[in-house]
């Protein structure tokens, strides 16, 4: 028999029910992916360049690893419901870091309950989650350094899209035609939303008023579900337009760019399709790593490139900004 659950809707749920975009639920299921070790077919690029960084900076043995699982549940305070539309990763840190001791245990009394005895960290994390959810919250930023931020301008971009073709599907159709266009795992009807093959149970009784959906670039082709009273229940699922996430952009018409941002500084930006460091950029371009440096300082000021440091790596990474200017004068 195939699980089912249901989850009803009053005219108060409807009016509450919203979208976010959430940096904390990209990092759980993109280092989930990576735990994996699973050749995505749409990721592979992504995961072939930031896999070696992470493992360099040991984050791939580190309190994610233990707190993340390859598959299965995943620990609920690592998934604040998102305040706004768009919180940033300090927000959502900061609204781990607030959680009570009480449910960080009880969270983590589920996590060994699907996975069996804990490792050492989670072990000092349960017996003093105050003392230890900082060095949690430190190690999410240096993996959000490391393998998302140098990509959030695309990334980002992805979800937006979604975010506005689902909000133009409600303002046109209603409610049950965004539900049952979402996952092919959802189904509205009867004033209530249906989720097949979850095995948790799904009720206004679990659950709080409304309904958050957030859309993911890393959470598919599943359904990911948090349900934590009194918050609202969210569902995290595949954005549109993730199997385009990282194809190549257009070659650029490179001397009209050069004479405005001179021809180095040009060559820089074509080679920062996937983020590098002043190092690689400099052996791939044949400037020397003063002068890329000093291009990149430059081009930064300018609002076109993103440094994102993390221990001994920093990172570049072009801007939205950027993309648009070489997309603007791109054949």
């Amino acid at each position: 028999m195939v699980a089912l659950a249901e989850l009803a809707f009053s005219a108060s749920d409807l009016a509450q029910m919203r979208f976010a975009v959430s940096p904390m639920w990209e990092v759980v299921t993109s280092f989930r992916l990576l735990r994996s070790h699973v050749a995505h077919p749409v990721h592979r690029t992504w995961a072939e360049q930031v896999r070696p960084r992470v493992a360099a900076a040991g984050l791939d043995q580190g309190w994610l690893a233990e707190l993340i699982p390859p598959s299965g549940y995943l620990p609920d305070f690592l998934n604040p419901a998102p305040a706004g539309p768009a919180p940033t990763l300090a927000e959502e840190l900061s609204e781990i870091l607030a959680v009570p001791d009480l449910r960080i245990r009880q969270d983590l009394d589920h996590l060994h309950g699907h996975r069996g005895a804990p490792g050492a960290r989670l072990r000092s994390l349960h017996d003093d989650p105050a003392a230890r959810l900082p060095r949690v919250a430190e190690e999410i930023e240096q993996y959000w350094e490391l393998a998302l931020a140098p990509y959030w301008a695309r990334i980002r971009a992805v979800l937006d899209a979604d975010v506005f073709h689902r909000a133009r599907q409600v303002a046109e159709h209603g409610a049950g035609h965004l539900f049952n266009d979402l996952h092919d795992s959802v189904r509205w009807d009867d004033n209530a939303l249906r989720l097949v093959r979850r095995r948790r149970r799904l009720t206004r009784q679990t659950a709080g008023a409304g309904l958050l959906l957030v859309p993911s670039a890393f959470a598919g082709p599943g359904l990911l579900t948090r349900v934590r009273l009194p918050e609202p229940p969210q569902l995290a699922y595949p954005a549109r337009g993730v199997g385009a996430l990282w194809d190549s952009r257009p070659v650029t018409r490179s001397d009209a760019l050069a004479a405005v941002l001179g021809r180095s500084r040009t060559l820089l930006l074509s080679e920062l399709a996937a983020p590098a460091s002043t190092t690689e950029l400099a052996r791939r371009t044949g400037l020397s790593p003063a002068a890329v440096s000093q291009y990149l300082t430059a081009l930064r000021d300018a609002g076109l490139v993103s440094a994102h440091r993390a221990g001994r790596f920093v990172l570049y990474a072009r801007t939205s900004v950027a993309e648009s200017l070489l997309s603007a004068v791109s054949p």
